[in-house]
């Protein structure tokens, strides 16, 4: 139990900004196993594997609290999912991390979109007309990077003025789906090892799932979306740092 419990303690805190802001789960998760010596294949699939209980409670929670827009699930889930198998398929045959700068880079951008709608006054919302596009190459970078699904999904919503609660809500319960299908595939190329780190990333996220849920419904927008593009910022930039060397 001893060995555990750091693995608890990041799926908690993970998970609680996950599903709060709608993103950070794989990112903070996969950083750690990059960190201990995993290659990207193996520790998107570790991540992968944990999520599929800790999204699976962050969606029951949103759904619980009433946090799910059905007409934008529909819209993102079938092209995440089929976003997630190729991406994985990919991994477990090309190196993944050749995308990163250039995701982190578009997250950046974003990332500073938010945070300016956030210190600016309440603006109508501009509707993205074509989600799919937006769902399946959020599904194939989630598998790819380890994570990002989150991050890509909802920064683009919440840039042109979605609201918080439904975006973050639904976004964390098409997650679930993605997840799944993103394990699933990995489990056939790949197969699973470190059920220790599976194990505790899992149990933590499933302490936390209820109380993120809880939390952005009750949090002030305005300065939860300032956090959602702090956050992005920070994560892009982190990213970006260790392509070129920098940290």
């Amino acid at each position: 139990m001893t060995d555990l419990l750091p693995y608890i303690a990041i799926g908690f805190v993970a998970q609680l900004v996950d599903g709060a802001l709608g993103m950070a789960y794989g990112v903070i998760a996969s950083s750690l196993l990059l960190s201990l010596g995993l290659p990207p294949a193996l520790a998107s699939a570790t991540v992968h594997a944990a999520e599929c209980f800790t999204t699976g409670a962050s969606a029951a929670s949103h759904h619980a609290f009433g946090n799910v827009d059905r007409a934008l699930f529909r819209r993102l889930l079938l092209p995440g999912v089929l976003g997630a198998a190729l991406g994985a398929w990919l991994l477990s045959r090309l190196d993944g991390e050749a995308l990163k700068p250039w995701v982190a880079g578009y997250l950046l951008l974003l990332g500073a979109l938010i945070v300016l709608r956030a210190l600016r006054a309440a603006a109508p919302a501009r509707p993205i007309r074509r989600l799919q596009p937006l769902g399946f190459f959020g599904g194939l970078l989630d598998a790819t990077g380890g994570g990002g699904w989150g991050a890509f999904v909802s920064s683009p919503l919440l840039a042109r003025g979605n609201g918080l609660r439904f975006t973050v809500g639904t976004v964390n319960a098409v997650e679930f789906f993605v997840t799944l299908t993103a394990s699933a595939v990995f489990l056939l190329t790949l197969g699973l090892s470190h059920w220790k780190a599976v194990a505790g990333l899992a149990l933590g996220g499933l302490l936390a799932a209820p109380l993120g849920a809880w939390l952005v419904r009750h949090a002030r927008p305005r300065p939860m979306l300032a956090l959602v593009g702090l956050v992005v910022i920070g994560l892009s930039a982190r990213t970006l740092g260790k392509h070129f060397g920098l940290i």
